[in-house]
């Protein structure tokens, strides 16, 4: 079951409030002792995971369970989870103890589908979390963290905030558990971050994009006043938007990149480049060596000269 994003409801008697954790998906299915973790495309996470799958099938007694949940990496120090440091887990098939000891992973327990054979999707929000309670899961690898049905999301939304993390999940609490569907019975509301990125070219769109755009070369400024990439967005306009920013673009064009530092290769080879004159403002949710994650795009700054436009904290 996936959520819909919005702003966080105003009526508290009818939601409870979960924080969003910076992972991945993961449905643990636990059955004789033995449990397996499964991505939303049902791919089989157990080999990337070992220590989640010994963990999850120790603590249920044998038990047949199936349980939705994330799979996050906690920063050192703060706990707080990171995505930038889960890459490094997500796509080792067979991780060896020292990648093990470096990036140590958990599972945050959110959802009971099923128990000892009777599906129990159809049932409240409510009822399946108390029966999750029941269950006791609550150790470092794997764990239950509290939802709240008694306060209102914009100050859950505040506490997320100040501890970092990701934002909230909200979720009516009369709510069946419908596998596949976005559902508005669940809304998520992400803190995200904005910063300011020089345009450097533009890389060509496909289907109602053709003729057009499809995703705009971002850059900024390194300490050492070099201009280097930071990524691709391609959200955040409309047609015309589109339409009226590709007319600026081509009366900018160049013919070589602007970029101090090559940026990635399929970049280089299929982008159109420009003149980096005009800055955007981005919102992004985290900034890594890799560039902006969920970048979006909000406008253009007149306000602002090429050289404001730094490399955002990665913090």
């Amino acid at each position: 079951m996936l959520a819909v994003p919005g702003r966080p409801p105003a009526d508290t008697g009818l939601w409870a409030i979960e924080m969003k954790w910076d992972g991945i998906r993961a449905i643990a299915r636990s059955t004789g002792g033995q449990c397996r973790f499964y991505s939303r495309n049902n791919r089989d996470l157990s080999g990337s995971f070992p220590e989640l799958t010994s963990a999850f099938a120790g603590i249920l007694n044998g038990r047949d369970v199936l349980i939705d949940g994330e799979i996050v990496a906690p920063e050192p120090g703060t706990g707080v989870p990171s995505f930038r440091r889960l890459q490094r887990r997500m796509h080792v098939v067979r991780p060896g103890a020292e990648l093990l000891r470096e990036v140590p992973v958990q599972y945050l327990v959110f959802d009971l589908l099923a128990e000892d054979g009777e599906s129990i999707m159809g049932r409240p929000y409510t009822e399946r979390r108390s029966r999750l309670d029941e269950l006791a899961i609550d150790t470092p690898l794997v764990r239950t963290p509290p939802y709240y049905a008694d306060i209102d999301a914009t100050t859950m939304l505040g506490v997320a905030r100040d501890h970092g993390l990701e934002g909230i999940i909200s979720k009516r609490l009369d709510s069946s558990y419908q596998p596949g569907r976005r559902s508005p019975a669940w809304i998520k509301t992400p803190l995200r971050r904005t910063t300011e990125v020089v345009v450097a070219g533009w890389l060509p769109g496909s289907g109602r994009f053709s003729g057009i755009f499809g995703s705009i070369v971002m850059g900024a400024y390194d300490d050492a006043g070099r201009l280097v990439h930071v990524g691709n967005v391609g959200t955040g306009w409309t047609m015309r938007d589109r339409k009226t920013l590709q007319l600026r673009l081509n009366d900018i064009a160049r013919p070589d990149s602007p970029f101090d530092i090559p940026p990635p290769r399929p970049v280089a080879i299929a982008a159109h480049w420009v003149e980096p004159e005009l800055v955007a403002d981005i919102e992004f949710r985290e900034a890594s060596a890799e560039g902006l994650r969920h970048p979006s795009w909000r406008g253009l700054r007149p306000d602002k000269a090429p050289r404001e436009a730094k490399l955002p904290n990665r913090a």
